[in-house]
C-alpha cells in the first residue's frame, strides 16, 4: 500500500481518477501524449492523514526538481468533470518552498471539508464521488510565467465551436483565475486572432494563436470542448490543466428563411429584446403586423409588407424585394400616391425635413392626434368595462381588436415619430458643416430638455411588447419624479445656452441662420411628437395581459395547465383547445429559456450600400471623433457626455435591485418600464438600439451619456469593471 502514496505522472495514468483525481489523471494522459506539462508528482487520495509514511517518499520523488519553487494543487475525483467543474472550490498554492510543502498539502486536504464544497456538491445533479478530505494533491514545478491564462476551445458565450477564446495576464495566472484581473482577451477563428481586450498586453496575436493551437490539440485528445490553463516561460508554452467545458451554450444556426438583409433592431424588433413566447408570436405579433399594414395602405395607397421571421425565437425583419412587377403593382394599386409618400417620408425628410412636414407628415400627425388617439383610448376603456363579465369566447375578439388597433398606432409612430431621427441626421450634418468649429457641444444638446419630453413611467409602460412580461403598473415601479424634473430643467437651460451660441456663431450669415432656425424648429417639434406618440403606444398592454391570463385561468381550472402563466407558451389555437399538453408547455418553456441565453446578431446578411450609407451618415454626423482607441467598444453616439463608473449588466427586472447609483447600466436593450434606472445611472450602454431607441431618448432627458448598437457589450464587459462611456463619440473604454 505504501508504494501507492506518491506517484509520478507516468504511474498516475495507470491508477485512474479514483486514486489520483480527475485533474491529475487528465495531466498524466496529456503528458503521455507528448504535451509540455511541468514535471510533477501526485499524492494519492489514499495518503490522507498518512504524512509520516508519505514524507520520505514525497521528497525522494521530488529530488529531480532540485530546490525550485512548487505549485501545490488539489485533484479530486469529482473535479474537472463535464457536468461539474468544481472550479475554485478547492485550494491551490503557488510559489511554495520545499520547507512549506507539508503545510500546503494539509491545507489542500482541509479545503475538501469546506462548507462551499458541500454546498456545491449538493447543487450538482451528479453527486460528488469523493468523501470530504479524501482528495489527491499534485505537487508540480512552478512555471515562472511571463504570461499565463486560460483558453476555451468553444466560445463560452455564443457556443461557437469554430472560435477559441484566449484570456491572458502578465506573470502567474492566479490573478486571472481568482478574479483579481480581467486580462487581455483574444478570439482566434478562421480569420486569425483578434483582440477584444488588450489592457495588459500580456501576449501578442502570434502567441494567442499558439495557445489556441495548443487548446485544439488538447480537445482532440478528449474529443470534447476543453477549458485549459497555460503559461509561457521564455519561449516555452506549458499546459497546466485541462478539463471539459461546462454549461456550454448550444451552437445556434442563424440562417434566415430566405436571402436578403435581416435586422432584429428595427420597427417592432426594437421593442423585443428577448426571444418571443409562442402566444405572442402566433397571435399578438400577427395582429400588430396586420394593423401596421392597414394604416400603411391608408397613408401610401398600398401596403408593402416587410417579411418577418422567428430565428431561434428572436424577431427579425427583412427589407422587401422590390422587383419590377412588385413596383408596377404597388404604383397601380396606389394610383401613384405611393411616390409622394415615399419621397417625403424616406428621402426629403433626411434633407429637407421642413418640406416633408408641410407636404405629408403634419397632416398625418394631426389625423393621429385628433381622431386615432381618442379612438384608441375609447376602445381600451370600453374593453376594460366589459372585461370582468367577458366569457372566454368574448375574450378572443377583444384581444384581436385591441392588438390590431395597437398595430395601427405603431404605424403612425413609425411614420411620424420615426421621422425624428432622420431629421436629427440632417441637423447633425448642418451642425458639423457650420457650427462644430465654434460650438464645442454635441448637436444632441439642442434636442433635449424640450417641453413635453420629461421622462415618465405610466402604468402601461412595458418591459417588452411580448405580453408575457408584466407592465410597470403590475410591478409597482415608480419613477423618481423629482430627479427627472430637476434633470429636465437643467437640460432645458443648457439647451437654451447652446441655442444662443449657435445663433451668435451664425449672426453674420443671415441665410445660414435662417436655415438653422427652420431646421431646429422642425427637428425639435418632431422630437416632442415622437415622445408624445411613444408614451401611449402600449396603452392596451395591461388589458391584453389580463385577457391572456383570464384564458390561462380557465385552462388551469380545467386541469389543462399547471399554472396560469403557462398560457404564454401555447399558440392562439391551443388556447381554445380542450386539453393543452403540460409536457408541451414544459418543453416550449425550456426551449425559450435556452434561446434567451443565445447572443443574437443584430443583422444577418449584407446591407444594401445605399441603406447602409444613409444610416451611417446620420450616425457619423453626430459622432465627435473617428479615432478608436485599442480595445474600445464602438457603438452609436446616442446621448452626449462622458462618465466613468462600474459596469452593472442588467438582463431584466430581477436585476433592478442590484443596480446602484453611479453605475453604468449595460443591457441588451431597455424599454419604457426601465426608465427609473436612468435616474441612478452614470451612463447607459446597450447591445441593440438606434438613435430613436428608448435608451437613447431617455438617457438624453436625464442628461447621461449613452452608447447604443454595440452588438455585444453585454458579452465583452464584466460586472464590476470600470469603464469610461463617451456618448458623444460612441465609445466605451476600460478606465
Amino acid at each position: 500500500m505504501a508504494q501507492m502514496l506518491v506517484v509520478g505522472l507516468a504511474e498516475a495514468t495507470e491508477l485512474g481518477p479514483e486514486q489520483v483525481g480527475s485533474k491529475a489523471a487528465n495531466l498524466a494522459r496529456l503528458d503521455r501524449a507528448g504535451f509540455r506539462v511541468p514535471p510533477a508528482v501526485v499524492i494519492t487520495a489514499a495518503a490522507y492523514e498518512r504524512w509520516p509514511e508519505l514524507k520520505d517518499q514525497l521528497f525522494a520523488k521530488l529530488g529531480f526538481l532540485g530546490e525550485t519553487p512548487l505549485a501545490v494543487r488539489s485533484s479530486a475525483a469529482a473535479e474537472d468533470l463535464a457536468g461539474a467543474s468544481y472550479a475554485g472550490q478547492y485550494e491551490s498554492y503557488l510559489n511554495v518552498a520545499h520547507d512549506a510543502l507539508e503545510e500546503a498539502v494539509r491545507r489542500c486536504w482541509e479545503s475538501a471539508s469546506a462548507v462551499r464544497v458541500a454546498a456545491y456538491q449538493k447543487s450538482q445533479t451528479e453527486p460528488g464521488a469523493t468523501v470530504p478530505g479524501r482528495i489527491a494533491v499534485i505537487v508540480q514545478r512552478l512555471v515562472h510565467a511571463d504570461a499565463a491564462g486560460v483558453a476555451f476551445t468553444a466560445n463560452p458565450i455564443t457556443g461557437n465551436r469554430q472560435e477559441v477564446v484566449v484570456t491572458a495576464v502578465r506573470g502567474l495566472g492566479e490573478r486571472l483565475v481568482s478574479g483579481q484581473a480581467l486580462g487581455d482577451e483574444w478570439v482566434v477563428g478562421e480569420g486569425g486572432a483578434t483582440s477584444n481586450r488588450f489592457s495588459e498586453q500580456a501576449i501578442d496575436a502570434r502567441q494567442a494563436s499558439a495557445v489556441a493551437e495548443l487548446a485544439r490539440r488538447v480537445e482532440s485528445v478528449f474529443d470534447e470542448p476543453q477549458d485549459i490553463e497555460w503559461a509561457v516561460e521564455g519561449d516555452q508554452l506549458y499546459l497546466l490543466q485541462a478539463r471539459p467545458m461546462t454549461a456550454l451554450p448550444e451552437a445556434a444556426d442563424w440562417t434566415p428563411p430566405r436571402g436578403g438583409y435581416w435586422m432584429r433592431n428595427i420597427r417592432i424588433g426594437e421593442w423585443l429584446h428577448e426571444p418571443m413566447t409562442p402566444l405572442f408570436q402566433t397571435w399578438l405579433l400577427e395582429l400588430l403586423e396586420d394593423g401596421y399594414l392597414r394604416v400603411e395602405r391608408q397613408l401610401a395607397g398600398t401596403a408593402i409588407p416587410f417579411p418577418h421571421a422567428s430565428i431561434n425565437g428572436w424577431y427579425y425583419m427583412a427589407l422587401p424585394h422590390f422587383g419590377p412587377f412588385m413596383i408596377l403593382k404597388a404604383l397601380a394599386e396606389s394610383r401613384f400616391k405611393l411616390i409622394g409618400f415615399l419621397v417625403n417620408v424616406l428621402l426629403k425628410v433626411s434633407s429637407q425635413p421642413e418640406v416633408s412636414d408641410k407636404a405629408v407628415l403634419r397632416e398625418i400627425y394631426e389625423e393621429w392626434r385628433d381622431r386615432f388617439l381618442p379612438g384608441y383610448r375609447q376602445l381600451v376603456e370600453s374593453a376594460e368595462r366589459r372585461l370582468e363579465l367577458a366569457t372566454p369566447d368574448e375574450l378572443l375578439p377583444m384581444i384581436d381588436g385591441l392588438g390590431e388597433r395597437a398595430g395601427q398606432y405603431f404605424a403612425y409612430l413609425g411614420v411620424v415619430g420615426g421621422s425624428a431621427w432622420k431629421m436629427e441626421g440632417c441637423l447633425a450634418r448642418f451642425f458639423r458643416d457650420h457650427l462644430a468649429a465654434t460650438v464645442a457641444d454635441s448637436v444632441q444638446v439642442l434636442l433635449r430638455g424640450l417641453p413635453g419630453t420629461a421622462p415618465e413611467v405610466p402604468a402601461h409602460a412595458v418591459q417588452s411588447l411580448d405580453w408575457y412580461w408584466p407592465t410597470a403598473g403590475e410591478m409597482g415601479w415608480q419613477r423618481d419624479s423629482l430627479a427627472g424634473l430637476e434633470a429636465h430643467r437643467r437640460l432645458a437651460s443648457e439647451r437654451e445656452r447652446v441655442e444662443g451660441m449657435c445663433r451668435a456663431a451664425l449672426a453674420k450669415r443671415p441665410d445660414t441662420l435662417d436655415r438653422f432656425e427652420r431646421l431646429l424648429a422642425v427637428c425639435q417639434r418632431y422630437v416632442v411628437i415622437r415622445e408624445e406618440q411613444a408614451r401611449d403606444f402600449t396603452l392596451a398592454w395591461p388589458l391584453l395581459r389580463q385577457c391572456a391570463l383570464r384564458l390561462g385561468q380557465r385552462l388551469q381550472a380545467n386541469g389543462h395547465l399547471a399554472q396560469v402563466e403557462d398560457v404564454f407558451f401555447l399558440t392562439r389555437e391551443e388556447t381554445k383547445s380542450a386539453a393543452p399538453s403540460q409536457k408541451l408547455v414544459a418543453r416550449r418553456r425550456a426551449e425559450w429559456e435556452r434561446q434567451r441565453r443565445l447572443v443574437a446578431p443584430l443583422t444577418i446578411g449584407s446591407a444594401p450600400k445605399r441603406l447602409l450609407d444613409s444610416v451611417r451618415g446620420a450616425i457619423d454626423a453626430a459622432r465627435t471623433t473617428t479615432e478608436v482607441p485599442e480595445g474600445a467598444i464602438v457603438g452609436d453616439p446616442a446621448s452626449p457626455g462622458r462618465a466613468t463608473g462600474r459596469v452593472r449588466i442588467v438582463r431584466g427586472a430581477a436585476d433592478f435591485d442590484r443596480f446602484q447609483s453611479g453605475e453604468v447600466l449595460v443591457a441588451e436593450a431597455t424599454a419604457p418600464a426601465w426608465t427609473p434606472l436612468f435616474a441612478r445611472a452614470a451612463a447607459v450602454v446597450t447591445d441593440g438600439g438606434t438613435l430613436a431607441a428608448h435608451a437613447s431618448l431617455v438617457a438624453r432627458e436625464y442628461g447621461i451619456p449613452a452608447v447604443v448598437g454595440t452588438n455585444n457589450a453585454t458579452v465583452r464587459l464584466l460586472d464590476g469593471e470600470t469603464v469610461l462611456v463617451d456618448g458623444s463619440a460612441g465609445l466605451v473604454t476600460r478606465a
